[in-house]
C-alpha cells in the first residue's frame, strides 16, 4: 500500500537552497514503498493520497457512499491484429464451419508488444503505420511474425460448448428450435456511452455467419414500462435505449467512446450468437460512473424480466452493499465480468445477486471435445465486503464452502489469443473491421445468452422464470458429483497470479468457478429444475457518528418477499424499524459490530449483514489562532471563527479596550492602540458545553511607521489535471517586512515535489493519480505571523 508523502517544512530566506533539498528528500522518501501501476492494475481514485490511506485499514474505516468519481471499465481484450474476412462458409449454413479448425493469423513482431486491453481498430492501424515506417531488425523492411492468434466463429463456439445446431439460414424454426435459440426471452446489455453503429455491426455479423437478422429500433423516451414481453415465436429484435444518470429513459444518446463502442459491439454479437432468437435491449448509460451504470441496471429492472449482462467492473468497496437492491429485480438474472487484470475482486461481479463470469483459454479443432485452461488475465478472488451467500456455504465441488463471497461462479472462453470474431465499424460508419476479441467481456454475454436459452426452455416446459440462477447452478448441478460432471467441464489448470488460491484446481476455484458449460446437459437440467427463492441479501457497511448526537441510517436489504428485521450486538437504545431505518437517540462513544438479520416472511430464509458503528467523543471547537498586524488608529478586523458542527458562543480574554467579538467569531477594533497583545478567543459549543481556545498575537505598529501594510498571506487557486499527465501548480506567499519565511505543506500525494523561488512555491507532479486531494499550506514568518490556506487538487 503506498505511503503518504511527509510534511515538507522549510525555514529559509526567500530563494534559499534549503527548500529544494527538503522537497528532494520528501520525493525520495515517497518513492520508497510505493507500488508500481501497470495498464492492467485497477487503482481506486486517490489511493496515493495521504487523505485516503485508510484504504489499507479494515472495512469499517472506508466510506459507505459510492464515490462520485468512481468509474467502471470495460473488460474486453483485442488481439493486436486486423483479421481478414472470415470467409463465406457460414452465410447460407450457420453450422458449416463447426467441423472446421479455427483460423490462425500471424501477429507481426512489431505489434506483439501492444497491450490487448481495450485495444481498438484505430490503435492497431496506428501501430501498423508506425511499424511500416520503421525498418525491421534484420534490415529487410519485412514484418516478422512473433505469435499467432486463433479465432473462432459462432458455429465453432456453439459446437465446442455443445449448443444445439441452428436451423438453416432463412428457415422457420419449430417450437423446440425457437426455445433452443432463446425465443421469448430478453437480454439487457448495460454499457456506458454510445455506439452509433451497434445495429449495423450486428447486421454485418449476422450476415457473415448466417445468424437470424434482428429488427432494430431506438426506444423513445416516452415508451411505457414495463416493456411488452416478447412472443415465443418472435424473431430477434435489437432495441437501443438511452438512460439518464437517474435511471430514467431519455431521447438523447450519450457521447461516443471508441472503447465502449467496441465493448457494445462485442456484447451484442456474442449474446446473439448464443441466443439468436432472444430480444436484446441495449441500455447506454450517459457515462461510466458506477452511479450511472447502476441506474441503467435499475432501468432494465423497470423494463421487465430478463438477463442483465454487465461486461464492466470497478474495484469493490464497502459502498457495494448499498447497491444490492439493484440486483433484486423480479424474475431478473444478473451477470458480470470478473475482470481482465488477473487475481482481484471487482464490482458488480462480487455482488451475491450477480453471477460472476470468469475466463478460459479454449482449444477446439472442429472435432472431438474441447479442452480449456484458466486464462491468465481472468479476475476472481474472495470479497472483503460480502459475506458468504447461502449458495456457497456448502456443497461446492472440491472445497465444500468458502469463507466469504468468492468469484468467479462460472466461466467461458476469454483469452484474446484464442479469441472470437467481432465486427467493428469506425465512428462515422463504413466497412467493418474484423477483430479477434477476448476478455471476460466475451464470456459474460455468452453466459447471458445461455441463461436466456435456459429461460426459454423452462417456459416451453411450463416452468417458472429462471431469474437469478445461483441456486440451480450450485445446488441442482454443482452439489451432486454426477450432475456436476455432466453439466460442467471442470477447468483444473492455469493460473492468474501467485497467491495460494490463484491456480485452478479440481472442483470449484476462484478463476473459473464451477467451470465452463457442457451446454446440452446443463440446459436440460436448468430447464427442468425447480428454482428456490434466494435468501435475503443484507448489505454491510461502516457508519460513524458523534456521542450525544442522534444517529440514523438505513439498512440495505434485497429480497423477493417482505422481510422482518432484527439486530444483534446492538448497544442499548439502538432499534430498527420495519422499513429498515436504524435509530439511536443518544449514542455513546465506542465501536459496535451490529448484525442485521433479515428473515423472508414467506420462505423463512434469512440473510445477515454487519454494520460497524463507530461513535467518537465530541471534540471542542477548534480555534486556529495566529498572528495579526495592524496600524495605530486604523480600524482592524479579523476572523476568530472556530470549526464546529454545533452553534457556538464566543468570548475574548486579554483583549485591549475597545476590541470586541461578534456572534460569528469576527473580531473588530475601531481605534487600535500601538503595542503587542495576546488575545485569546474562546469558542463554546452550545450543545456539548466544550470550549476551544486559540491565541492571536496582535501587533499594532505606530502610525506612520515603516512596517509594510498588510499581513502574511497564502494564495493559490485550485489545481486540476489529467491522470498520467504532468501537473504543475504555484502557491504565492506574501510576507511584507519579514526577514525569513517558513512553509509547511501537508496532504501532498505521493510523487508530488516542491521548490521555492522568492516567495513563490512551485509544485510538480510528473505522473498524477486520479482522485481528489487537499494540500494544507501553513506559512510562518520572522514577525511571528501565521497564515494558512487549502489548495484543492482534482485529477481526472
Amino acid at each position: 500500500m503506498p505511503r503518504p508523502a511527509p510534511s515538507l517544512p522549510a525555514r529559509c530566506h526567500p530563494g534559499s537552497p534549503l527548500w529544494p533539498l527538503a522537497a528532494l528528500a520528501a520525493a525520495f522518501l515517497a518513492s520508497c514503498g510505493g507500488g508500481s501501476t501497470t495498464d492492467g492494475a485497477a487503482t481506486r481514485d486517490g489511493e496515493a493520497a495521504a487523505s485516503v490511506t485508510t484504504l489499507s485499514s479494515s472495512s469499517a474505516d472506508l466510506p459507505t457512499a459510492v464515490p462520485a468519481e468512481l468509474t467502471a471499465r470495460p473488460a474486453f481484450h483485442i488481439a493486436p491484429v486486423l483479421l481478414p474476412d472470415p470467409g463465406p462458409e457460414d452465410a447460407a449454413d450457420p453450422t458449416a464451419s463447426a467441423s472446421m479448425a479455427p483460423r490462425s493469423t500471424a501477429i507481426d513482431a512489431g505489434l506483439a508488444t501492444l497491450s490487448t486491453r481495450h485495444l481498438t481498430p484505430d490503435r492497431i492501424k496506428a501501430a501498423i503505420a508506425q511499424e511500416q515506417q520503421a525498418p525491421s531488425a534484420d534490415g529487410t523492411g519485412e514484418a516478422r511474425a512473433a505469435s499467432v492468434v486463433t479465432t473462432y466463429t459462432p458455429a465453432q463456439v456453439r459446437a465446442a460448448y455443445g449448443l444445439p445446431a441452428l436451423p438453416a439460414s432463412g428457415a422457420t424454426p419449430n417450437a423446440q428450435q425457437a426455445a433452443q435459440m432463446g425465443a421469448g426471452q430478453t437480454i439487457y446489455i448495460v454499457a456506458a456511452r454510445h455506439n452509433p453503429n451497434a445495429a449495423a455491426e450486428l447486421a454485418t455479423f449476422n450476415q457473415k455467419f448466417g445468424l437470424p437478422a434482428c429488427t432494430a429500433k431506438v426506444l423513445p423516451a416516452s415508451t411505457a414500462l414495463p416493456l411488452p414481453a416478447p412472443a415465443a415465436t418472435a424473431g430477434c429484435e435489437l432495441w437501443q435505449a438511452y438512460a439518464t444518470s437517474a435511471g430514467g429513459p431519455t431521447g438523447t444518446a450519450p457521447a461516443y467512446d471508441a472503447g465502449w463502442a467496441t465493448e457494445i459491439a462485442l456484447d451484442l454479437q456474442w449474446s446473439h450468437a448464443i441466443a439468436p432468437a432472444a430480444r436484446i435491449v441495449l441500455i447506454e448509460a450517459p457515462d461510466a460512473s458506477v452511479g450511472a451504470l447502476t441506474a441503467a441496471v435499475r432501468l432494465a429492472n423497470a423494463m421487465g424480466p430478463g438477463q442483465v449482462s454487465m461486461s464492466f467492473g470497478a474495484p469493490e468497496g464497502s459502498w457495494g452493499g448499498g447497491l444490492e437492491s439493484a440486483f433484486a429485480g423480479t424474475r431478473m438474472g444478473y451477470l458480470a465480468a470478473t475482470g481482465d487484470s488477473g487475481a482481484g475482486v471487482m464490482w458488480p461481479a462480487a455482488s451475491p445477486g450477480v453471477l460472476g463470469v470468469g475466463g478460459t483459454s479454449l482449444t477446439y479443432t472442429g472435432a472431438g471435445v474441447r479442452s480449456e485452461v484458466a486464462w491468465s488475465g481472468t479476475g476472481g478472488g474472495t470479497s472483503a465486503y460480502f459475506a458468504t451467500p447461502a449458495y456457497q456455504q456448502s456443497g461446492l465441488p472440491g472445497v465444500g464452502s468458502v469463507a466469504r463471497r468468492t468469484v468467479a461462479d462460472v466461466a467461458m472462453n476469454a483469452d484474446p489469443s484464442t479469441g472470437q470474431y467481432v465486427a467493428v465499424m469506425p465512428q462515422g460508419g463504413g466497412a467493418a473491421q474484423w477483430l479477434s476479441a477476448g476478455g471476460t467481456s466475451l464470456s459474460t454475454p455468452m453466459w447471458s445468452g445461455l441463461m436466456a436459452v435456459a429461460g426459454a426452455l423452462r417456459a416451453q416446459a411450463g416452468g417458472d422464470a429462471l431469474g437469478r440462477p445461483h441456486a440451480a447452478l450450485y445446488g441442482t448441478v454443482g452439489a451432486q458429483p454426477a450432475s456436476y460432471a455432466a453439466g460442467f467441464l471442470d477447468v483444473a489448470a492455469g493460473s492468474h497470479g501467485t497467491c495460494a488460491t490463484c491456480t485452478a484446481r479440481s472442483g470449484y476455484d476462484q478463476l473459473t468457478g464451477l467451470g465452463t458449460p457442457r451446454a446440452a446437459d446443463l440446459l436440460g437440467r436448468l430447464a427442468g429444475s425447480t428454482v428456490a427463492a434466494p435468501p435475503p441479501v443484507v448489505g454491510s457497511a461502516a457508519v460513524s457518528g458523534l456521542a450525544g448526537q442522534p444517529l440514523s441510517f438505513t439498512v440495505s436489504v434485497a429480497s423477493a418477499n417482505a422481510v422482518s428485521l432484527s439486530l444483534a450486538g446492538a448497544p442499548a437504545g439502538m432499534a430498527v424499524s420495519g422499513t429498515g431505518v436504524v435509530t439511536w437517540a443518544a449514542p455513546v462513544a465506542g465501536s459496535y459490530a451490529v448484525t442485521v438479520t433479515a428473515r423472508d416472511t414467506k420462505t423463512g430464509l434469512s440473510g445477515q449483514g454487519t454494520y460497524t458503528v463507530t461513535i467518537t467523543a465530541p471534540l471542542p471547537p477548534s480555534v486556529p489562532g495566529g498572528s495579526i498586524s495592524g496600524t495605530e488608529g486604523v480600524p482592524l478586523a479579523f476572523s476568530g471563527a472556530a470549526t464546529s458542527v454545533n452553534p457556538l458562543r464566543y468570548a475574548l480574554s486579554g483583549a485591549p479596550s475597545g476590541m470586541a467579538i461578534g456572534a460569528d467569531g469576527s473580531v473588530t477594533w475601531a481605534r487600535p492602540v500601538q503595542g503587542t497583545y495576546a488575545v485569546t478567543v474562546a469558542a463554546t459549543d452550545t450543545k456539548t458545553g466544550l470550549t476551544g481556545r486559540g491565541t492571536y498575537s496582535v501587533r499594532i505598529a505606530a502610525a506612520g511607521s515603516s512596517t509594510p501594510p498588510g499581513g502574511l498571506s497564502v494564495a493559490a487557486a485550485p489545481w486540476t489535471g489529467t491522470a498520467g499527465k504532468a501537473l504543475t501548480g504555484t502557491i504565492t506567499v506574501s510576507a511584507p517586512g519579514a526577514s525569513w519565511l517558513s512553509v509547511t505543506i501537508t496532504g501532498a500525494p505521493l510523487g508530488m515535489g516542491f521548490s521555492i523561488q522568492g516567495t513563490t512555491v512551485t509544485a510538480r507532479w510528473p505522473s498524477p493519480v486520479a482522485g481528489s486531494y487537499a494540500l494544507t499550506i501553513v506559512a510562518r514568518d520572522s514577525l511571528g505571523r501565521t497564515a494558512q490556506a487549502t489548495v484543492p487538487v482534482s485529477i481526472r
